[in-house]
């Protein structure tokens, strides 16, 4: 870094990438500013800057205790431990030392008394919330919302005919003929942990999911112009049950409320929905299965006179972008929920999902909204 850019980046301030300190004495204290950029997109300490600005300087002997202690920092008092690199910037009134830390791809970083600090504007802040600690377990792949139990469901709560069904088509096996208990059989699928359902086993294969996990549902509503109106609606209706069933009656609400077009196709023949029902699968299909299930809030399905909209609680994980599902990238945010998928609804697992659904119907919009953390797609009538 040359002078002239560090004094560009101190003449505008700290903000959420850089942080200006006179000097570090303590460890502790440099350890949670080193967490909280690590868990929060990476950053700069400026060491040697007050905080208005104006530069107190470095001396060598300052610079030599600093190593130590940005040394000890990242290695003892970091977890896991990091590399920040370091680099002396000499100006006319003493020495700035910069220090760069990266985003961390081991989430979540804590300090030795197990706090987890992440940025918060140009301050920094204590992660206190299970939701959020969740969360930023869930992005390091650490644990996936599909497999934390199901608030209280059990194996008896499952519905065991449907099941049964189930076992004999996806596997030419019957439950009966399996030399494993039930309940032994259902941990070996992931279903199930101490005899209680997880948030898949619930969803695929209890009798009424929805008892207990209340707000994983969809609610549609179908509007007479193109907003969102409070009292006027065509039709509205929550779909709760397996998602087998939450997936059917909620794609046969929405082919309901769209027109049928003739086309090529005969007078005397019903036509076909306005929107091709492959692209309304694949894209309802990645909504239940994508979604993600640390979010206590329903899957919401809005029709409009000109365009249908299906928004899932949760932004695309990690690094994925819109740009990348359109070709095909994919990063499985519940991948026991993924798994069964396969064999329950139309759901290849390949990452294909929105590609065959754009083929099929170019006029479809894709919005990541990280700031609200949802994922809308708008797909426009004709």
């Amino acid at each position: 870094m040359e002078a002239i850019e560090l004094l560009e980046i101190v003449s505008r301030g700290e903000d959420g990438k850089h942080q200006l300190k006179a000097n570090f004495t303590n460890v502790d204290s440099l350890a949670s500013e080193m967490v909280a950029f690590s868990n929060s997109g990476g950053g700069q300490i400026f060491i040697g800057v007050n905080d208005d600005g104006t530069r107190s300087g470095l001396t060598s002997a300052d610079i030599d205790r600093l190593n130590q202690l940005i040394s000890n920092a990242a290695s003892q008092s970091v977890r896991p431990p990091i590399n920040p690199s370091t680099e002396n910037i000499t100006l006319d009134d003493g020495i700035v030392m910069v220090v760069t830390i990266l985003d961390g791809i081991s989430k979540p970083y804590m300090d030795n008394n197990g706090a987890v600090w992440v940025k918060s504007g140009a301050d920094k802040r204590k992660v206190t919330s299970r939701e959020e600690i969740q969360r930023m377990f869930q992005v390091a792949g650490l644990i996936h919302g599909d497999e934390i139990p199901a608030n209280g469901l059990t194996i008896s709560d499952l519905d065991i005919d449907y099941f049964r069904s189930f076992f004999q088509k996806a596997f030419g096996e019957s439950l009966e003929s399996q030399d494993l208990p039930l309940d032994k059989l259902l941990e070996n699928m992931n279903l199930t942990k101490d005899g209680n359902l997880n948030i898949a086993g619930a969803l695929l294969f209890a009798q009424r999911p929805q008892f207990r996990l209340p707000v994983f549902i969809v609610k549609a509503v179908s509007y007479p112009g193109n907003d969102i109106h409070e009292t006027e609606y065509i039709d509205s209706q929550d779909f709760s049950g397996k998602l087998a069933d939450v997936y059917q009656k909620t794609l046969g609400f929405i082919i309901n409320n769209l027109r049928n077009v003739q086309g090529d196709r005969s007078v005397n023949t019903l036509g076909l929905p306005e929107i091709p029902k492959i692209a309304l699968e694949e894209l309802l299909t990645n909504a239940l299965i994508h979604r993600d299930y640390f979010i206590s809030a329903p899957i919401r399905v809005f029709i409009f006179s000109d365009r249908v909209e299906i928004i899932s609680p949760g932004h695309l994980p990690n690094n994925l972008t819109v740009e990348n599902i359109k070709t095909g990238n994919s990063n499985i945010r519940n991948p026991i929920l993924a798994s069964f998928a396969t064999k329950i609804l139309p759901y290849r697992g390949l990452g294909n999902g929105v590609r065959r659904a754009l083929k099929e119907y170019p006029d479809i919009d894709l919005l990541d909204d990280k700031a609200s953390n949802l994922f809308k797609v708008v797909i426009k009538r004709r």
